[in-house]
Protein backbone atom coordinates (compact mmCIF):
# COMPACT_ATOMS: atom_id res chain seq x y z
CA UNK A 1 0.00 0.00 0.00
CA UNK A 2 1.42 3.71 -0.83
CA UNK A 3 1.59 5.64 1.80
CA UNK A 4 2.13 9.30 1.62
CA UNK A 5 5.57 10.46 1.33
CA UNK A 6 7.75 12.09 4.03
CA UNK A 7 8.98 15.57 3.15
CA UNK A 8 12.74 13.99 2.65
CA UNK A 9 11.08 11.03 0.74
CA UNK A 10 9.33 14.06 -1.60
CA UNK A 11 12.92 15.77 -2.21
CA UNK A 12 14.62 12.50 -3.17
CA UNK A 13 11.74 11.58 -5.53
CA UNK A 14 11.58 15.03 -7.14
CA UNK A 15 15.38 14.88 -8.01
CA UNK A 16 14.68 10.78 -9.16
CA UNK A 17 11.61 10.48 -10.97
CA UNK A 18 10.70 10.51 -14.98
CA UNK A 19 14.49 9.54 -15.75
CA UNK A 20 15.83 12.92 -14.66
CA UNK A 21 18.40 10.99 -12.70
CA UNK A 22 20.92 10.07 -15.33
CA UNK A 23 18.08 8.32 -17.34
CA UNK A 24 17.65 6.01 -15.13
CA UNK A 25 14.51 4.37 -14.32
CA UNK A 26 13.90 4.49 -10.40
CA UNK A 27 10.47 3.83 -8.66
CA UNK A 28 9.05 4.40 -5.60
CA UNK A 29 6.99 2.74 -3.21
CA UNK A 30 7.34 -0.87 -4.63
CA UNK A 31 5.90 -3.76 -3.08
CA UNK A 32 8.97 -6.14 -2.52
CA UNK A 33 7.93 -10.00 -1.27
CA UNK A 34 7.10 -9.15 2.60
CA UNK A 35 8.44 -5.59 2.02
CA UNK A 36 7.69 -2.45 0.10
CA UNK A 37 10.62 -0.22 -0.70
CA UNK A 38 10.92 3.64 -0.72
CA UNK A 39 12.82 3.64 -4.21
CA UNK A 40 14.66 0.99 -6.36
CA UNK A 41 16.48 0.80 -9.25
CA UNK A 42 15.78 -2.74 -10.89
CA UNK A 43 18.03 -2.58 -13.29
CA UNK A 44 21.02 -1.84 -10.88
CA UNK A 45 19.42 -3.79 -8.54
CA UNK A 46 19.59 -1.59 -5.53
CA UNK A 47 16.95 -0.32 -3.41
CA UNK A 48 17.65 3.25 -1.32
CA UNK A 49 15.55 3.77 2.14
CA UNK A 50 15.30 6.89 3.29
CA UNK A 51 14.55 6.48 7.33
CA UNK A 52 13.24 8.86 10.12
CA UNK A 53 14.32 8.94 13.68
CA UNK A 54 12.36 6.04 14.80
CA UNK A 55 14.78 3.85 12.91
CA UNK A 56 17.46 4.95 15.73
CA UNK A 57 15.54 2.88 18.61
CA UNK A 58 16.35 -0.85 18.75
CA UNK A 59 13.62 -2.77 17.37
CA UNK A 60 13.51 -0.65 14.17
CA UNK A 61 17.56 -1.52 13.78
CA UNK A 62 16.26 -5.43 13.97
CA UNK A 63 13.68 -4.82 11.31
CA UNK A 64 15.71 -3.01 9.26
CA UNK A 65 18.45 -5.77 9.17
CA UNK A 66 16.27 -8.35 8.75
CA UNK A 67 14.92 -6.36 6.04
CA UNK A 68 18.04 -5.50 4.47
CA UNK A 69 19.00 -8.92 4.29
CA UNK A 70 15.89 -10.37 2.90
CA UNK A 71 16.42 -7.58 -0.36
CA UNK A 72 20.50 -8.72 -0.26
CA UNK A 73 19.44 -12.52 -0.28
CA UNK A 74 17.38 -11.29 -3.57
CA UNK A 75 20.84 -9.77 -5.09
CA UNK A 76 19.60 -6.04 -4.16
CA UNK A 77 22.12 -3.66 -2.70
CA UNK A 78 20.46 -1.01 0.13
CA UNK A 79 21.71 2.11 1.06
CA UNK A 80 19.81 3.87 3.62
CA UNK A 81 20.04 7.58 4.20
CA UNK A 82 18.78 9.58 7.10
CA UNK A 83 15.69 12.19 6.75
CA UNK A 84 18.22 15.04 7.94
CA UNK A 85 20.92 14.15 5.21
CA UNK A 86 18.19 14.01 2.41
CA UNK A 87 17.01 17.84 3.40
CA UNK A 88 19.95 19.23 4.03
CA UNK A 89 22.53 17.45 2.40
CA UNK A 90 20.76 16.40 -1.28
CA UNK A 91 23.55 16.48 -3.84
CA UNK A 92 25.80 14.41 -1.21
CA UNK A 93 23.11 11.57 -1.39
CA UNK A 94 22.74 11.92 -5.22
CA UNK A 95 25.94 11.32 -5.66
CA UNK A 96 25.98 8.28 -3.10
CA UNK A 97 23.07 6.99 -4.72
CA UNK A 98 24.72 7.72 -8.57
CA UNK A 99 28.01 5.89 -7.55
CA UNK A 100 26.30 2.88 -6.61
CA UNK A 101 24.04 2.83 -9.00
CA UNK A 102 26.64 3.36 -11.86
CA UNK A 103 28.93 0.45 -10.18
CA UNK A 104 25.61 -2.23 -10.21
CA UNK A 105 24.79 -1.12 -13.39
CA UNK A 106 25.31 -4.57 -15.94
CA UNK A 107 27.53 -3.46 -18.69
CA UNK A 108 26.05 -3.17 -22.15
CA UNK A 109 26.73 -6.55 -23.94
CA UNK A 110 27.34 -8.75 -20.47
CA UNK A 111 25.36 -11.85 -20.31
CA UNK A 112 24.75 -14.28 -17.38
Amino acid sequence: MRREMTPAERKLWYALKAHRFQGLHIRRQVPMGPYVADFVCHAAKTVFEVDGSQHGFDRHIERDRARDAWFEAQGYRVLRFWNHEVLSSLDSVLDTIFATLSSNLPIAGDTL
